[in-house]
């Protein structure tokens, strides 16, 4: 990656975090936590890393997404609006009557979501048999989950994981965002799932461990996952992330996992935003 890749690449991820601030403040609702950790992993999946076409969403060839951790849907929709596949001002009309943003992604109503998800652990079953249908089919098509860490306590999570394994999906790669936080507090304290890498590595899959933040571990973990192909596993990237980044008063903060900003903590985080836009423009 050159330094003007990787600067494209964070000032994007700007953009995708200012779309979260703007979608959950005009619902008064949502999710941001979640959607700020992964902000920068959503950047990389549909700037760089999959092929797809938002003029045509359900193009056949196209690889597929899966967001297991459904409630962070502010995060996926501010990064398909950027990506072209809506209009970007759709963003603010997020859990709004009549709006095609649902709460949770909803395959149906919003051009570029793979499936529909939200109860927890169940995405990851989804992609697994995308991943399954593919090899069937003989398609050369890539399969990304995105899961929680907090979702990792959920048993099908380990169901699928299995499936994934025994069926030698290369063709999935389970990203993980591993923030320590959920809805109720710290993972660790609410139901401790450590060693996470052991448990994927026993359950048949290749690991990689990254700092989510930094868009070149992220294109090396990448590189890792297409060179794993023809191994039999499935790739899991462990990325190690801060809840609400970007956002001083939101990171590492579990009160903010469902919880929207008001008028005044939404102008604070866009001025930090700008401010992050402006220093990396120098």
């Amino acid at each position: 990656m050159t330094s003007d890749e990787k600067k494209a690449l964070q000032l994007t991820a700007v953009s995708v975090r200012e779309g979260i601030l703007t979608s959950t403040h005009g619902a008064k609702a949502g999710h941001p936590g979640g959607s700020l950790s992964a902000a920068d992993m959503f950047t990389y999946l549909y700037f760089k890393e999959m092929r797809i076409d938002p003029k045509n969403p359900r193009w056949e060839e196209r690889d597929r997404f899966v967001l297991s951790k459904g409630h962070t849907a502010p995060g996926l929709y501010s990064a398909l609006a950027h990506r072209g596949y809506f209009p970007v001002d759709t963003l603010p009309t997020l859990r709004h009557i009549d709006s095609p943003l649902q709460g949770h992604p909803n395959m149906n109503t919003v051009p570029g979501v793979d499936m529909s998800t939200g109860s927890l652990g169940q995405g990851l079953s989804a992609a697994a048999g995308m991943a399954k249908g593919a090899k069937f089919l003989g398609k050369d098509a890539n399969v990304y989950a995105l899961l929680g860490d907090g979702e990792l306590a959920e048993g099908q999570i380990w169901e699928a994981t299995m499936f994934a394994a025994h069926y030698k999906l290369d063709n999935l790669c389970i990203i993980a965002d591993i923030n320590g936080l959920q809805i109720d507090g710290r993972t660790c304290d609410v139901m401790n799932t450590e060693p996470v890498d052991a448990k994927f590595e026993a359950f048949g899959c290749h690991v990689v461990k990254i700092n989510g933040h930094d868009f070149g571990e992220i294109e090396s973990a990448f590189e890792k996952f297409h060179a794993n192909k023809g191994s039999g596993k499935p790739t899991v990237i462990l990325m190690k992330t801060t809840k609400g980044k970007g956002v001083s008063y939101m990171e590492d903060n579990a009160g903010w996992h469902g919880k929207a900003p008001n008028d005044e903590e939404y102008a604070k985080g866009m001025a930090e935003l700008a401010a992050a836009r402006a220093a990396l423009e120098v």
